[in-house]
């Protein structure tokens, strides 16, 4: 006899696998979430990493979906404790030599954005400026095409239409139907003339994990200009949001069980019927969906012998990284950051992410070609947010918590000894290229730090590799079909963490989830909406 029954289980309570929790909740089911960690919401991750008082986000830092996200609106997460704050001046990027930096604004803010852009060309501004606002014109049918399922050509379902609707854009735009297999460095560098503006964009791209050199079309319209400037910042740190999900799956009846590692998904006659326990309890469920990645569920959780010839090639082609593998420096200051740039304008001090440590768009490029390679970078630059300077309750009074990302090989590039090297002298080397930028960044105003390096991500979050996407198969585009995404080969199994539908905090993939289960067990269509075509 089970231990425990469910209509579903879900194995883990990463922020997707709470999404899917949530909606089948709603939709009449009994749903258990089971998650090894005393904490949920995975990459939604905030700690008091350096010294008590200093809120650190340790992985994901803005939230660029929000405007979209139909678990936000649709639960009401504001209700339960979360809480954005849209800073202005949006993206920037400063200079070591006192240049004037370049701020993008947001969307709303187009003339501080072509001012800023116009410092340094006329023409990139206007180019910038026209482009945003024809893909902004088209921003529903881009967030129908990341919260609508892929098409699933084992079950003969076909292109999407609302793909057809990315093409128009894309003809839109002014480019031909062949460019959009160019890279997102080629077509940067085809429109904008400025090295400060292709900087920034590189730089952008590459946060969203866009692969600058092999990437498409697509990365560059979703990332580069759909994206930049729709950053929110989750108040208390991104954890709040985590926490307010959390707590809407609890309003509409999920059990959640912390501390209760999964080893095992159970199957009869080729069909899942539940989950084993470390501690040894059977779970029986009708439904399975895993929030884990690919490797821990089939290789781990599933066993080799249980998986079709199909699902053995899929995981012997499987790629964790190298584009969406972080590090993360913590920096608890007495002061924040006062950059040389500002003296031309001071929204520099107060931009939500700040690029620092690269002087032109090359400086970029070979930055991110050496994390691709397997390398440390050699040039220790940054993305950099200072939350306190809208939220002060995530420092002490008078004080300020930085986060930041690097760009890393992946985990299993170094060994643990390495890493440690790593953790013990790589924020040093930034902070001596940050006092470049910023005069007021030496080592008095630090009071303490702390670097997060894929090794730690693999282990604490669970994401191989340090991968925020959970890996895939190799490259592919939104809407084009593509086999076993949401639905697995084994009945009653589904995946629903990033793997389904990429990372970043959107929660699509689980959002998509629902959609499937719903639509294979007959369940109401309650993202059937007036007011939202996805």
């Amino acid at each position: 006899m089970p231990d425990a029954s469910y209509d579903v289980v879900i194995i883990g309570s990463g922020h997707n696998g709470l999404c899917t929790a949530a909606y089948l909740a709603r939709s009449g089911l009994k749903v258990g979430v089971f998650e090894r960690r005393h904490e949920e919401a995975g990459g939604v991750h905030t700690e008091e990493a350096t010294v008590p008082g200093f809120w650190h986000n340790l992985h994901a830092q803005y939230m660029e979906f929000i405007d979209y996200m139909p678990f936000y609106h649709d639960f009401d997460l504001p209700s339960f404790g979360a809480r954005m704050i849209k800073p202005e001046a949006q993206v920037g990027i400063t200079f070591a030599d006192g240049r004037p930096p370049l701020i993008i604004y947001t969307p709303e803010l187009e003339d501080k954005t072509y001012a800023s852009i116009a410092r340094f060309s006329k023409h990139d501004a206007e180019v910038f400026n026209e482009i945003r606002r024809k893909v902004m014109a088209s921003d529903q049918y881009l967030a129908a095409l990341l919260y609508t399922p892929a098409p699933d050509e084992s079950r003969g379902e076909t292109a999407s239409p609302i793909a057809g609707k990315l093409f128009e854009l894309w003809l839109g735009l002014g480019f031909k139907p062949g460019e959009m297999q160019k890279s997102p460095k080629v077509l940067i560098d085809e429109l904008f003339e400025s090295t400060e503006l292709r900087a920034a964009l590189y730089r952008q791209c590459i946060e969203w994990g866009s692969n600058l050199h092999s990437g498409n079309g697509l990365g560059f319209v979703l990332s580069v200009i759909w994206l930049c400037g729709m950053h929110y910042m989750s108040v208390g740190g991104t954890h709040t949001l985590g926490h307010a999900m959390a707590s809407a799956c609890l309003h509409e009846g999920v059990d959640l069980r912390y501390n209760s590692p999964v080893t095992s998904i159970t199957t009869e006659n080729g069909r899942a019927t539940g989950i084993r326990l470390k501690d040894g309890r059977d779970i029986e469920a009708k439904i399975v969906a895993s929030n884990a990645d690919p490797r821990t569920t089939f290789m781990e959780l599933m066993g080799w012998d249980r998986l079709s010839a199909f699902r053995k090639e899929r995981l012997a082609n499987w790629r964790f990284g190298p584009e969406h593998v972080l590090g993360t420096p913590s920096f608890a200051l007495h002061a924040p950051p006062d950059y040389k740039s500002a003296q031309h304008d001071p929204d520099i001090n107060r931009c939500f992410y700040t690029i620092v440590g690269f002087e032109n768009h090359d400086e970029v490029s070979e930055y991110i070609l050496q994390a691709y390679g397997g390398r440390i970078p050699e040039t220790p630059g940054a993305g950099t947010w200072v939350n306190t300077l809208w939220d002060p309750s995530q420092a002490p009074p008078g004080k300020h918590a930085m986060n930041g990302w690097f760009f890393f090989p992946n985990a299993s590039c170094l060994s643990p000894q390495e890493w440690d090297e790593v953790r013990a002298s790589y924020n040093s080397r930034f902070l001596d290229l940050w006092v470049r930028y910023a005069p007021n960044m030496t080592r008095e105003n630090v009071i303490a730090d702390k670097l997060y390096v894929p090794l730690d991500i693999e282990k604490k979050i669970g994401m191989p590799e340090g991968d925020f996407s959970h890996g895939r198969p190799g490259a592919f585009v939104l809407g084009v079909p593509r086999s076993h995404v949401y639905r697995t080969e084994t009945e009653g199994l589904y995946m629903c963490g990033a793997s389904a539908g990429g990372g970043g905090i959107s929660s699509a993939p689980g959002y998509n989830a629902f959609k499937v289960i719903a639509e294979d067990h007959g369940l109401p269509k309650i993202w059937q909406r007036e007011d939202r075509i996805y």
